[in-house]
């Protein structure tokens, strides 16, 4: 069995400002160690379940060196340091049982959301829309009041507590068993526009793990990167660590009860992954983003494929697949961080 562990940095318990995340800071040493100590509770749990697993670590925060190897657990392979193919989860392949999300965050301009953004602060938003067999550009549209579940450990909440996606019936059955779960567009009145579904990190990294076969069986952040998770793959564990109350701002548990959780937790989620149907984004897709300058729209319409939607901020491309989606939008956040001469 294959684990795939990617670990972000602004969920992890106890962390609320970026002086924790930022190597040029003076707080940032300590949001290492509490980093490195989540991800070994993940790893712990992982090997709980799976005693001779192949663990892999993805450090998936900023630099991609933040993990601090000599304090990791031996048992697990790090992967660190940048570029890198599949960004955020390198080292997923075809070959992963299980990918598991920790320190994950809720995408750009939702929340409350402690340091919410998506890939580098410069995205303002991505909108996929899955254009499925039968489908138009739009496609196909979800019913308010969609079921689905997820299991979920909240502060003051027991191991199997759930918890159910805004909108979302308490008696929903979820997903089956085997069941694809298509991330499709919704329609005005959801919170989606109409040009597709808005997805941050979470989304993002779920549906390129779901591009592989690869389900995402846990997430863990704060409770609205917890709630995003539940909506977008219903079946997976979610683990909330702290409570936003702003940008800057948690309720936190104690680092030692979340790695408790967490340790738990990922033992349950592995141990079920063979009921965690893998997300799925079917081509062709049609993607736009949002980017922060109009010097990077310049520099995306350079790319072949890429255009300049009415406006100063947005571009747009076809994709065949959610493979080639992913790879293009990562490029784009790249070209975000080139200043003009």
């Amino acid at each position: 069995m294959k684990a795939l562990i990617s670990v972000d940095m602004e969920g992890i318990s106890g962390i609320v400002h970026s002086s924790e995340t930022n190597p040029e800071r003076d707080d940032y040493q300590r949001g290492r160690e509490l980093m490195t100590a989540e991800a070994n509770a993940v790893i712990a749990g992982v090997l709980d379940a799976e005693p001779t697993a192949d663990v892999l670590v993805a450090d998936a925060h900023g630099t991609f060196r933040n993990l601090l190897p000599e304090q990791l657990d031996r048992r697990a392979r790090l992967v660190r340091g940048k570029p890198r193919a599949l960004n955020m989860l390198a080292g997923l392949d075809e070959e992963t049982d299980a990918a598991l999300f920790v320190g994950y965050h809720v995408r750009a301009g939702e929340g409350p959301g402690v340091l919410a953004h998506t890939m580098n602060g410069e995205i303002l938003d991505v909108r996929v829309a899955d254009r499925a067999p039968g489908e138009d550009a739009q496609g196909a549209d979800h019913a308010s009041g969609e079921d689905a579940q997820s299991t979920a450990h909240g502060p003051g909440e027991g191991v199997q507590s759930t918890a159910h996606a805004p909108r979302e019936d308490v008696g929903g059955t979820g997903h089956a068993t085997g069941e694809g779960v298509r991330l499709t567009a919704r329609t005005p009145g959801d919170g989606v526009r109409r040009s597709g579904r808005s997805l941050g990190e979470i989304g993002l990294n779920a549906a390129m793990a779901g591009h592989l076969g690869v389900p995402v069986v846990l997430l863990s952040g704060d409770d609205a990167a917890c709630a995003e998770a539940a909506e977008l793959i219903p079946a997976a564990v979610t683990v909330p660590v702290k409570e936003a109350l702003g940008m800057a701002a948690a309720v936190t548990l104690h680092p030692e009860e979340a790695r408790d959780r967490l340790r738990r937790a990922a033992a349950d989620a592995v141990s079920r992954r063979a009921e965690i149907p893998p997300p799925a984004l079917t081509g062709p897709l049609d993607v736009e983003v949002d980017l922060a300058s109009p010097h990077t729209v310049d520099l995306a319409t350079l790319v072949p494929g890429v255009s300049r939607t009415a406006g100063a901020r947005t571009v747009t491309f076809t994709a065949p697949d959610f493979g080639t989606a992913y790879r293009l939008i990562l490029l784009l956040a790249q070209l975000a961080t080139i200043r003009p001469a």
